[in-house]
């Protein structure tokens, strides 16, 4: 005779994202409070509440705390991510890796855009651009600066 019993659904990076997006909407934080409370930086936060970085353990206990996680959400926020967007990806490393940047790291800096200006973007046209050299003894640094204006988007 079988047993009649269901297979526990594991949680997946997507259920604890939601779940965050909703315990943050529900507590009013803003992702500077977030990181803030667990230690790390917005942009890495973001991204990481987003499914695109592993969380160390610490880190992602710290945030299911914060948040009101249910316990399996931390173990879940520490596996290494799967880092797929449906694009053409280019093939010059350079430009590769830029891609690849703003591939991980663009919806955390909409998001970020969001909290602090409202909904709209960042020009590409009325835009500046500095590409500096950092010297730093672990091998020497790219700093890219980008300034656009922010263009709100209008309601009607």
């Amino acid at each position: 005779m079988k047993d009649n019993y269901e297979v526990p659904k594991m949680m997946t990076k997507e259920d604890v994202t939601m779940m965050i997006l909703s315990a943050k909407k529900q507590a009013g934080m803003t992702w500077e409070e977030i990181a803030e409370k667990i230690g790390m930086s917005p942009v890495w936060t973001h991204s990481a509440c987003m499914g695109m970085n592993a969380m160390p353990a610490e880190k992602a206990e710290a945030l299911s705390r914060v948040m009101s996680l249910p316990q399996e959400a931390a173990s879940v926020l520490a596996e290494s991510p799967t880092k797929v967007w449906e694009q053409a990806v280019p093939t010059d490393p350079c430009i590769y890796r830029l891609y690849e940047i703003v591939g991980v790291y663009g919806p955390t800096i909409k998001a970020l855009i969001h909290e602090k200006f409202g909904d709209g973007i960042m020009s590409a046209i009325d835009f500046d651009m500095q590409i500096t050299r950092v010297p730093n003894p672990k091998g020497d640094r790219v700093k890219i600066e980008m300034s656009g204006k922010y263009l709100g988007y209008n309601s009607w």
